[in-house]
This record gives C-alpha cells, sequence and structure tokens, in this order.
C-alpha cells in the first residue's frame, strides 16, 4: 500500500512538474511579427527569429503596395489624407498565445508603415510586451515607438531596434548586442563607452560626415558639434545637425555615424533623430 502510494505521489509530482513546464513555455513564448514591402524589414525579422528561436509571421496587406518607391508615397498620402488604412488579411497566430511580441515595420513618413495603422486599429494588445524593429531610409525608430505607445496604452513598449535600410547586412551582429544587452536573450558583450562631450567639428570631423551622408538623397544639414568613441569595432561620431525643416523652420538633429576599424573602411551614417 506505501509502495502504491509513493508510486501514485511520484506520478502526481511528475505530472505537476510538466503542467508547470508547459505553462512557463507557453508565457514565454515570443512572436516576431513584421511587415516588409521590399525586404529589408523581413530580412531583419529572419534574422530575429533565427536568434530568438521565436515563431514568425509576416503581416499581409490584401491590396499589396507596389514596391516602387513614388507609387507607395502617392498611395500613402491619399490613404492618409481620407483616413483609409490598407484592409489585412487575417492572422495566423493567434495573439493570446504570446507575452511578447517584436513587432517589425518599414518606416513611412516618419512612422510605422501604414499597414501597421491597420494592426493598431484591430489588435490592443493588452499585457502584451512588445519590442519595436524597423528599417529606415535615415531614422524613425524613436518617433514610430512614441506612437505606439499612445497606440497601445495597455501594452508594455520597451526598447526597440532600427537599422538603416543600406545596411541591412549589418543587422545580425547589431541584433546580437541588442538583444543580449536588453535581456532578450542570454549571453554577455562587452558594454560600450559613452560618447565624449560635445566639441566644435573640425575639418577632419566635417570630412567624416561629408563622407558619410552627401550620397543621401535628401540634405541632411551642416554638422556644428559632435561627440565620439572608440569601441572594439570602430570609432563612433555623435554630431549635432542644423537643418531647415520642410517649413522652412531651422531644426536640429543628431546623426550618428560609425567608422569601421578595417582596412578601406568608409565612413556610414547608421540614424538620424530627430
Amino acid at each position: 500500500m506505501k509502495k502504491l502510494l509513493l508510486s501514485l505521489a511520484v506520478v502526481a509530482g511528475l505530472t505537476t512538474a510538466c503542467t508547470q513546464q508547459k505553462a512557463a513555455e507557453k508565457s514565454n513564448r515570443q512572436l516576431v511579427l513584421y511587415y516588409s514591402e521590399n525586404g529589408s524589414t523581413k530580412a531583419v525579422a529572419e534574422e530575429l527569429q533565427k536568434q530568438l528561436g521565436a515563431d514568425i509571421e509576416a503581416i499581409e496587406v490584401v491590396e499589396p503596395y507596389s514596391g516602387d518607391f513614388q507609387a507607395t508615397i502617392e498611395r500613402c498620402n491619399k490613404e492618409r489624407e481620407s483616413g483609409q488604412t490598407p484592409a489585412l488579411k487575417a492572422l495566423k497566430s493567434n495573439i493570446a498565445d504570446y507575452d511578447t511580441i517584436f513587432l517589425g515595420y518599414p518606416i513611412w513618413f516618419g512612422t510605422y508603415a501604414m499597414p501597421i495603422a491597420t494592426l493598431v486599429k484591430e489588435q490592443d494588445f493588452e499585457g502584451k510586451t512588445i519590442i519595436p524593429f524597423c528599417t529606415f531610409g535615415s531614422g524613425g525608430l524613436n518617433t514610430s515607438t512614441a506612437d505606439l505607445e499612445k497606440a497601445f496604452p495597455k501594452a508594455h513598449i520597451l526598447k526597440g531596434y532600427g537599422v538603416r535600410a543600406a545596411r541591412v547586412t549589418k543587422a545580425a551582429k547589431e541584433l546580437d548586442r541588442f538583444l543580449i544587452e536588453n535581456g532578450y536573450k542570454e549571453g554577455s558583450v562587452e558594454k560600450l563607452p559613452e560618447y565624449s562631450a560635445q566639441q566644435p567639428v573640425t575639418d577632419e570631423d566635417k570630412a567624416i560626415f561629408d563622407a558619410a551622408c552627401s550620397d543621401y538623397q535628401f540634405p541632411l544639414g551642416t554638422p556644428e558639434t559632435v561627440g565620439k568613441r572608440e569601441t572594439p569595432d570602430g570609432i563612433d561620431y555623435k554630431y549635432t545637425v542644423k537643418s531647415k525643416g520642410m517649413n522652412g523652420e531651422e531644426t536640429t538633429s543628431t546623426i550618428f555615424v560609425t567608422v569601421g576599424k578595417e582596412e578601406g573602411a568608409k565612413p556610414e551614417f547608421t540614424e538620424v533623430v530627430r
């Protein structure tokens, strides 16, 4: 009898442990949910999925955008003026099954792409943890994150990751650091130093800025001051830049530039924060 009771207790213990493990696994499930028009955001999403071992799903538009830059701008302008957003195909994933959602999108007009605006209308992500990630021509992580915080007041919006579409090939290494630094995956990385205090731009600093930014399709302004830091990969520059906005008024932005240590490395601008 004692042996029977002991056996039953062991079985009950194993069952409880198994149930708790399954519950923990479910509560820790992560979903990489993204919209990509030209493949850049998709590449980042797939790298995220690879590094996290998370589930992944693409957001699909019923009437897809053409992929042509000018055509997308024209369609977006019409949608924004009319207050309409594009219809989406139904998600295959059950959002209720996930606690953490990595939400990805390209930046359009300084914020998340229009398909995400539809998602905002259809989901509230109450109680979910959302980590934004985005691709952009110049910047928009900060502005789109702020817009997500307004759109999803019942969700927890955490620090996100952004990369220029022109630098998507650098995303894998950057994501590894980002995920570890913010506790999204296990591992250790050397802490990066702080930038030095801002100093007036020298001719050499101006030359580096011009080499990084002069080929960009839109003028980015004139650098006035710069802070620097040396990292294991090279030297990073943090420029304070004066420019004129679309309304003609003077504005100040921060432009980040990096120069790798490898021979022949060219300066690259990584982000504009307006």
